[in-house]
């Protein structure tokens, strides 16, 4: 899929790559296991959102995804609108949600599901790419609400604690996420000029890593 693409790069998280993380890789023998996943972390951190970066042993089977945006869900919303791409019933009770999370908690949901069907799940997720829109109006792609939205159904562990972390959606106050996981891709997320599908405003590609057997 073509697209022309504005990219935002986090300068923090290139120089976590290019310094914290050679250092961490060369310091603990970061080559992984032939059915192995090595996730690197920034240091010193229990609950980051994203993983600095992933390795993967030789035999380690690997899905990918194509990428999956949302799916019309809100009868209620203009067809082919970017409310029309949203669910309902995901967001019910909560206040202050955008357009753009309500689209990527439909977008993650979707990718559950295309996960399921192939026997893994969201816990298996090694990667991500997330390409976002802005809104109608607005001077940049709401990456705010996109984050807020990605951890109602990822990062969401604490690894330390091992407790489960609430979250908030829009601007209601924290509570259990949508989905417990502990998994922390390694993830880029862009700002594009257009995608396929008229009114989408997210859409998202992952790869998953199949448990060693």
């Amino acid at each position: 899929m073509k697209r022309h693409t504005k990219v935002v790069i986090g300068t923090a998280l290139t120089a976590s790559l290019l310094t914290g993380g050679t250092a961490l890789a060369e310091g603990k023998g970061w080559w992984p296991g032939p059915k192995e996943v090595r996730v690197m972390l920034p240091e010193g951190q229990s609950n980051p959102a994203i993983a600095t970066g992933v390795a993967t042993g030789g035999e380690v089977a690997i899905y990918q995804s194509s990428g999956l945006g949302p799916t019309a869900l809100n009868p209620s919303a203009p067809a082919g609108s970017p409310e029309s791409y949203t669910d309902p019933a995901l967001t019910q009770g909560a206040t202050g949600v955008t357009v753009t999370e309500a689209q990527a908690l439909v977008v993650l949901r979707n990718i559950k599901t295309n996960l399921e069907a192939t026997g893994l799940t969201l816990a298996d997720v090694i990667t991500m790419k997330c390409y976002l829109m802005k809104p109608p109006g607005a001077e940049t792609a709401d990456y705010a609400g996109w984050n807020r939205a990605y951890r109602q159904y990822f990062a969401n562990i604490d690894l330390t604690s091992k407790e489960v972390v609430p979250v908030p959606m829009g601007t209601s106050a924290p509570k259990a996420p949508l989905v417990a996981n502990k998994a922390r891709p390694a993830r880029a997320t862009m700002e594009v000029a257009s995608l396929a599908v008229k009114g989408w405003m997210v859409e998202v590609e992952v790869t998953a890593a199949y448990k060693a057997r």
